[in-house]
């Protein structure tokens, strides 16, 4: 036999029946399980206009260029990025199934509160498929190609975030895929990391001015507007440094951490690619990575440094 109904007493002495809450967490969780994509796409939307709106109000640097047009030149990667990501996104929820079912990766085999559980997974998450790619596409030259698509745009915003050639966004997928599984992370854990990782992307490109202090206090745990835009600077060895997105004690315990005085002294680009009619048109940009390599100044690759001896 089925048990009454509890009821909880509201004003007016109305009955209504009463449902104990779950705990936030638990809720929390759930909500990102079931979460519909354009509920994503709502928030990261959202993020978008916020930092733009701010870049307005409060720019880091007070510079005259054709946003809309910038911004076009930008959204166009969004796309593809968006369309490499959805004929992947298969893989990655198949991952994140495997991982639990076959109770696999740092969520399934560490006993922990929920909360601490969840934390592990982001910190998992992040190292792999943020800080650890982003140094090996500076490594590897052939992914360094693709990569550079990124780093030609002279005029970091909000927008830059977007800026991923369809190439580079099929092996951050990739290494994506691998930190699913390592991690041990349940789908919803993913797409909170997902979303994370994209709005913070936004927040540490955005053109931004943050009191310099704030920046450096929150710099020791997540990457800020001040330390990611020393990564875009045009010339190594700066161009080296700082590969976090969400947070910024992997740069500090690997010695690939780097600040500067003045981020208004700061030139951004690619020493090899300065040009307008490269760095600012669509067709080149996507052929770059098929063009004839340029070394960059102070050459990175071993085989560029015995060619230069």
């Amino acid at each position: 036999m089925k048990s009454p109904p509890r009821f909880s007493f509201l004003k007016g002495c109305i009955l209504l029946p009463f449902r104990p809450k779950r705990p936030t967490m638990e809720a929390f969780l759930e909500f990102f399980e079931t979460i519909p994509s354009s509920y994503r796409s709502l928030i990261l939307a959202s993020g978008l206009v916020l930092f733009w709106i701010l870049e307005g109000a409060v720019p880091l640097f007070s510079v005259s260029y054709r946003r809309f047009r910038h911004a076009g030149l930008n959204l166009v990667f969004t796309l593809t990025t968006l369309l490499v990501n959805l004929s992947l996104a298969f893989v990655i929820i198949w991952s994140a199934d495997v991982a639990v079912s076959q109770q696999f990766g740092v969520m399934q085999w560490v006993t922990a509160p929920l909360w601490l559980s969840i934390v592990l997974g982001l910190l998992t998450l992040d190292l792999i498929s943020a800080w650890f790619v982003h140094w090996v596409e500076h490594r590897v030259k052939w992914m360094w190609k693709f990569h550079l698509i990124h780093h030609t745009d002279t005029r970091v915003d909000v927008t830059t975030a977007l800026r991923h050639h369809p190439g580079e966004s099929v092996f951050r997928a990739t290494f994506t895929i691998g930190a699913v599984l390592v991690a041990g992370a349940p789908i919803g854990v993913v797409f909170i990391y997902q979303t994370a990782s994209a709005l913070f992307s936004q927040f540490n490109h955005a053109n931004i001015r943050l009191p310099k202090q704030v920046d450096r206090w929150l710099s020791w745990i997540v990457v800020t507007p001040d330390m990611h835009k020393v990564h875009h600077h045009y010339v190594q060895p700066l161009t080296d440094t700082n590969y976090g997105n969400i947070f910024s004690f992997w740069d500090r315990l690997f010695g690939t951490f780097a600040e500067v005085d003045q981020t208004t002294d700061l030139t951004y680009g690619i020493d090899t690619h300065m040009e307008p009619s490269e760095n600012d048109d669509l067709a080149n940009l996507m052929a770059i990575p098929f063009q004839k390599y340029r070394a960059p100044e102070g050459s990175k690759f071993a085989e560029e440094r015995k060619e230069s001896d």
